[in-house]
């Protein structure tokens, strides 16, 4: 990058713009509905960052002023490494104390006890981070890649160098800081104090861990019920995804056409949708429980409000995204490996079972895992038909704005989930390691791929047809 870059010219004068002509801190009735630019720049809700250091007393700024100066004045450097460093310096420290002082700082005051105790009682606070503000840190994650892109790193690539530290920016920001808030969440008090009680008590709450559904004649508690249901969901989605695959691969189904379209469809369809037309079907006032009874007389009941109408909507919401995964790795399966099975005088049943279905077990897993990070994290279903059986999103959630306004329980219900989604992913990792399925060589493969054995094709007709019809009538 030359000394005289216009890419860096034009980041410096962004920087600058963005903390004298636009509003530093958030304007409550929105950035883009213009509304702050009639009392632009007089108050200070709409005051850019040089008039609240200046005129309303946030003396703090100075800082951002200080290391944005320093990557200005690295500017005018005639070395490069010289250059690069002081201007990555500068935009990783100015980065640093942005976020900083925005944790630190809050709407009365100081946030945390420790920086009233060094520095003392604050006269004012500050607001939420606005758009002057956000613009600024992203100037400053630039101007620390153009450093390094100053000192060489990638070969001084300057965009391969700048996507890689934005994306590790907004990772940490939308990823990293909200999982760190939880686990501080967890231990804190209600005045933002460290209390590991509430930690303790939630975390040895018999309503998450119980077990008595097992050795009892109780409910088992929320974490085993959402543990269970999103292994069931997951496994039967991931089956009725392979299914269809397969019928739409290998079989000489006249409607594979619509079988797509109706295995697609339920994806563009709001979360909830498929839970309320369960119950529009299937509830006490539904039209099919209605019909069974003035038929057959048989009394409407509840059976779909708990984990059985939840997991029926589940899975029917996430086969359509095992349907995805796995089609192209049924498609993906070489027909000469199928071929050379049957030349060794394997049959149809053999074949698949040691030869195609091994190789689509990357498919499968990974079908099966998106499959059980789905349900875990569903929250329309549950809302709708879970009833008195609620699950970890649903719990966490009233538990943040329901009537018990318990942050630390919410916190410790999200750790649970974290873990139990994350021992998904490591388990997956663990179950495909040091195994290779690569059947690709040198040589195009245009072999045609073996019939399914007999007894599976009709096995999986007998899936595929009534799913159709079902979901034909549902969404009519």
């Amino acid at each position: 990058m030359r000394h005289g870059n216009r890419r860096l010219d034009l980041l410096l004068a962004l920087g600058a713009a963005s903390f004298i002509l636009l509003p530093w801190y958030r304007v409550d009735a929105g950035f883009f509905g213009l509304q702050w630019l009639a009392d632009f720049p007089f108050t200070s809700e709409t005051a850019p960052g040089l008039l609240q250091l200046l005129s309303h007393g946030r003396l703090w700024l100075s800082g951002v002023v200080l290391f944005f100066g320093l990557g200005m004045a690295a500017r005018f450097v005639a070395d490069p490494m010289r250059r690069g460093a002081l201007f990555a310096s500068a935009g990783a420290a100015g980065l640093f104390f942005l976020c900083l002082q925005g944790l630190a700082i809050g709407f009365s005051g100081w946030t945390w006890t420790i920086s009233e105790n060094f520095f003392g009682m604050l006269a004012d606070g500050q607001p939420s981070m606005g758009s002057g503000a956000v613009i600024m840190a992203l100037v400053f994650v630039l101007m620390f890649a153009f450093g390094l892109v100053e000192r060489g790193v990638m070969r001084g690539d300057a965009f391969i160098v700048g996507s890689i530290s934005m994306l590790v920016f907004l990772v940490v920001v939308f990823v990293f800081y909200p999982i760190g808030s939880m686990f501080a969440a967890a231990v804190q008090d209600f005045d933002g104090s460290f209390n590991p009680d509430g930690f303790i008590r939630n975390l040895q709450d018999p309503g998450i861990w119980s077990l008595d559904c097992v050795v009892g004649a109780g409910r088992c508690g929320v974490a085993w019920r959402t543990l269970a249901l999103a292994l069931m969901a997951a496994s039967a989605s991931t089956l009725l995804g392979l299914a269809f695959a397969l019928v739409a691969t290998r079989t000489r189904f006249p409607f594979k056409k619509g079988l797509r379209l109706l295995t697609i469809l339920p994806i563009i369809t709001p979360p909830f949708v498929i839970g309320l037309a369960l119950v529009l079907l299937f509830g006490r006032a539904g039209v099919v429980t209605e019909s069974l009874s003035n038929l057959f007389g048989i009394e409407p009941g509840r059976w779909l409000y708990g984990l059985t109408g939840i997991w029926i909507a589940q899975v029917l919401s996430f086969t359509p995204i095992s349907f995805l995964v796995l089609i192209g790795v049924v498609e993906g399966v070489s027909p000469s490996m199928e071929e050379a099975s049957q030349t060794l005088r394997a049959g149809r049943w053999r074949t698949f079972w040691r030869v195609s279905l091994p190789l689509m077990k990357p498919g499968l897993a990974n079908a099966f895992l998106i499959g059980f990070i789905e349900s875990m994290a569903d929250f329309g279903n549950p809302l709708v038909l879970g009833g008195s059986n609620g699950v970890l999103s649903t719990e966490i959630f009233f538990a943040v704005v329901g009537s018990q306004n318990d942050p630390s329980r919410a916190a410790v219900l999200a750790l649970v989930l974290l873990v139990f989604t994350l021992s998904a992913f490591l388990a997956q990792r663990l179950w495909l390691s040091g195994k290779n399925f690569a059947t690709v060589t040198g040589k195009g493969d245009s072999g045609a791929h073996i019939a399914l054995p007999r007894a599976l094709s009709i096995g999986l007709h007998a899936l595929v047809i009534p799913w159709m019809i079902s979901r034909s009538w549902s969404m009519a």
